[in-house]
């Protein structure tokens, strides 16, 4: 991964066989980042995206094989107790323009990926919600 910091943001340069979501949590530890938002582009490929089904508090998840344009990458950057995580969702293309989109549990580069990311000042925290299951953003 290349990575330069400008004065608010910083710019990711995710390399062949890099996998995204570790790089981007990589990144946040390397860099002290306490939350974040970012936006990105590029290729993937070997995904696994999922779809959360709010009446069975689960997510149903899918295999995407081969390469696909990124054609929308976008998430945010929280702690959960002492962990870093990566909450990114995606839409994809495949070679015929089929677009198919959900949160992001893993993808590798295939070629490369351009991420932006919005750090922010103060720490962005989840706490596990006990309607929903999931680890939600503790915002007042």
């Amino acid at each position: 991964m290349k990575i330069q910091k400008f004065k608010d943001y910083f710019v990711l340069r995710l390399e062949k066989g890099e996998e995204i979501i570790s790089a981007l949590k990589q990144a946040a530890s390397n860099n002290r980042i306490k939350g974040a938002f970012f936006f990105g582009l590029g290729v993937g490929k070997d995904l696994v995206l999922g779809y959360y089904d709010a009446r069975r508090k689960s997510y149903v998840k899918k295999a995407f094989a081969g390469e696909y344009e990124f054609t929308s990458l976008n998430g945010d950057i929280a702690r959960f107790k002492d962990e870093i995580i990566i909450h990114c969702h995606v839409t994809i293309a495949d070679y015929e323009f089929h677009a198919f989109g959900g949160h992001l549990f893993q993808g590798i580069v295939p070629a490369t990926c351009e991420i932006i990311l919005f750090p922010f000042s103060k720490t962005l925290k989840r706490k596990k919600d006990r309607v929903t299951g999931l680890a939600l953003l503790d915002i007042a």
